[in-house]
């Protein structure tokens, strides 16, 4: 690599006046040879999208009768064929135990154990796997997860087992990814920030007073509730770490991602998750797509779910199939932009590791 053969030190600064900038790591340097391309692979970040989906697929259509990469493209797979040997098709998974039925939504990507999940009224979560990922290396962005879209049912939970948020709307994931508010808006979320972190810090000490005073279950209830407290303090502190230093600029607007419906929907949540990786202002994102109505995909004329209800009826499998080689279309524009997209070291797709999934295996049954 040429940048090898032009280096600077990393204690370069850049000067004006009596004010001194460090410069940020850059290729330049880097030391030549001892491994430093595979150093320079090893720094660059690595990123995780996680696409659920909420009505499982025809299996007949997407999954391959034969393993490895010389299989003969399915119906659906015929529109990912351009990206062959750069995604994994995983058939035959499943939670065991768990209920014939939509709620499960909860629990695909937890893996929250059968107990937990079998009735939609007694849902006890274990944390997802966006949040766990995010504990560790969501502190080195501004945003630790970027969540959008709407399921039946929550699929992200923190690790007290409390569902965390999406934004279902677009154009507001994209305002908070990059507008900046006025000077007077600002200081009032500074404020905002602070005075939260001084109710919490009430609250802490209440519940420390309020431990020694019950049962070993109450104290184990109240443990689940300090840790959202801390999770909350340290959300509050990234927050306000990053409130005084503007978001990064792309050439999208605002107005880019109005009026969003299904199809359209989902296209614009995975721009935002490009945009969002290729600026660095996440590391983890979360696309929830729900169920479209008649007429969301091209030629439909029944909701999906009425659809995915088949029963093996010809005509309603071909209805099914629209939406869902609308959806796979989408993937494939996903896998498009960031197989051409670079990040320094090479295709953005080779530094993202994209989950699609479904909690559904045979739609027409839940199963």
């Amino acid at each position: 690599m040429n940048y090898l053969h032009h280096q600077l030190s990393r204690r370069t600064l850049l000067r004006a006046g009596a004010v001194c900038f460090g410069l940020p790591l850059l290729n330049a340097m880097l030391p030549a040879g001892l491994g430093a391309e595979r150093r320079a692979a090893a720094m660059t970040p690595r990123r995780l999208l996680l696409i659920g989906r909420v009505l499982g697929c025809h299996a007949g259509y997407f999954f391959p009768e034969k393993a490895g990469l010389d299989y003969e493209a399915t119906r659906y797979l015929k529109l990912l064929d351009r990206h062959r040997g750069r995604f994994t098709v995983f058939s035959g998974m499943s939670h065991l135990g768990y209920p014939n039925s939509h709620h499960t939504e909860s629990g695909l990507f937890s893996g929250m154990p059968a107990d937990r999940i079998q009735r939609s009224d007694d849902i006890r979560p274990t944390v997802s796997l966006d949040q766990f990922v995010a504990e560790r290396i969501g502190g080195e962005t501004r945003f630790p997860c970027v969540l959008m879209g709407r399921g039946n049912q929550p699929m992200t939970y923190n690790r007290a087992g409390v569902p965390v948020p999406c934004e279902a709307r677009p154009e507001e994931t994209f305002k908070g990814l990059f507008l900046d508010g006025s000077p007077d808006a600002i200081a009032g979320e500074v404020r905002r920030l602070q005075d939260g972190r001084s109710i919490l810090d009430g609250v802490r000490n209440q519940l420390r007073r309020l431990s020694r005073e019950v049962g070993g279950e109450d104290r184990s209830r109240l443990e689940l509730l300090a840790t959202s407290i801390r999770e909350a303090e340290q959300s509050l502190r990234q927050e306000e770490a990053w409130g005084a230093k503007p978001k990064p600029r792309v050439e999208r607007r605002a107005e880019d991602f109005r009026q969003a419906g299904w199809s359209s929907g989902q296209k614009m949540r995975y721009d935002l998750a490009f945009l969002a990786f290729q600026t660095d202002s996440t590391r983890v994102a979360v696309a929830l797509e729900g169920e479209a109505g008649p007429g969301d995909a091209p030629g439909t004329r029944i909701g999906q779910h009425d659809a995915s209800h088949h029963g093996q009826d010809p005509a309603k499998i071909e209805q099914f199939a629209l939406y869902e080689e609308e959806e796979t279309r989408h993937v494939g524009g996903l896998l498009d932009q960031r197989a051409t997209a670079t990040d320094g070291t090479g295709p953005l797709l080779d530094r993202t590791c994209i989950v699609w999934a479904s909690n559904i295996g045979i739609p027409s049954a839940h199963a």
